[in-house]
């Protein structure tokens, strides 16, 4: 197979995520109707988000949780590798080096759970926005809302 069909292949689900980031901007810039325009930005923000969690992701990684020998009644994942820092006794093979490509990065996974949570009180607070536009100018539709705007003012 040629070159830029493996780059295709291999970074299917960064085309899938563009794809879907592509129709919330066009959904928000286009549509006329406010609810279509939040639908719009909703996709937009979860193709943001399902891009930085599979940026996480490493192939054969563990959690990063370093088991210290320590029994709380609860089992804890062994590291993959081991520290030579760590002292005696704390669980750990000294022979090998802690190698930080074996544990996966907590960060993204992290910042998108708040990034979920700051994208529903968005769309929480755009539709209550939204009800009373509806409510004052009986529409949805912005091209009325502005028309209604200039009609009243002028």
């Amino acid at each position: 197979m040629d070159p830029l069909g493996d780059l295709i292949l291999a970074r299917f689900n960064y085309w899938i995520y563009v794809v879907l980031m592509m129709i919330g901007l066009y959904a928000m810039i286009t549509k006329n109707n406010l609810i279509k325009k939040l639908i719009g930005m909703s996709i937009f923000q979860t193709a943001i988000i399902l891009f930085f969690v599979s940026t996480g992701v490493k192939e054969g990684a563990t959690i990063p949780i370093i088991d210290h020998g320590e029994d709380h009644g609860s089992e804890l994942v062994e590291a993959p590798a081991a520290a030579e820092h760590v002292p005696e006794g704390r669980g750990f093979d000294h022979e090998e080096a802690l190698e930080s490509d074996a544990f996966a990065n907590p960060l993204p996974h992290v910042l998108m759970l708040t990034a979920i949570v700051v994208g529903v009180a968005t769309l929480g607070v755009g539709l209550s926005v939204v009800q009373k536009v509806f409510i004052r100018f009986q529409t949805l539709e912005e091209d009325q809302i502005l028309e209604n705007i200039r009609t009243s003012d002028g």
